[in-house]
């Protein structure tokens, strides 16, 4: 029997948005860091923000494990309001303070050409880390914008500024 080919006309979202994010439990207090969030993420996803289109969860690996979510956005925009507001911004800035055992990165890719990305505290090295120069997420590499090459102000500040993130 013939294989039943098909692909897609992404004509309509010209500015479509794929982020990959990953959670990697890197101590015992990470599994229950991983599961608490789980319902919390789904519960946002359901909630169905403006701008994304699909949200999908997956399994990476069971050792160490790493449990991902594949995310497609009508645009970069749409991603960042979400990002920067609740309940997203207070997981994210209580992750900042303290990762409570994991590791948590994403990589965004843009259909119009480009790609940012961020790794905290992931061990072994995964995706682009694993073999593109390391550089320290300060200054034009803070943000996901800046990282991005963006143009354009932020949809909101961040939940830490980089001077807050950097203290001491």
């Amino acid at each position: 029997m013939a294989v039943e080919r098909r692909t897609v006309d992404l004509s309509a979202y010209p500015n479509l948005v794929v982020i990959l994010l990953g959670m990697q439990v890197r101590a015992i207090t990470g599994i229950k860091t991983l599961l608490g969030f789980g319902p919390k993420i789904a519960k946002s996803a359901a909630d169905t923000p403006d701008g994304l289109l699909r949200h999908e969860v997956f399994l990476w690996s069971l050792f160490p494990l790493h449990a991902g979510i594949r995310q497609y956005w009508r645009d970069f925009d749409s991603l960042e309001r979400w990002a920067r507001s609740e309940p997203h911004r207070a997981w994210w800035k209580g992750f900042l303070g303290n990762s409570r055992g994991t590791g948590f990165w994403h990589e965004t890719y843009f259909l119009q050409g480009g790609i940012e990305a961020v790794y905290d505290d992931i061990s072994p090295a995964t995706g682009l880390l694993a073999f593109a120069p390391i550089v320290v997420a300060k200054g034009s590499m803070f943000s996901a914008r800046q990282r991005a090459r963006l143009a354009g102000a932020a949809a909101a500040p961040p939940p830490l500024s980089e001077s807050d993130l950097y203290k001491g």
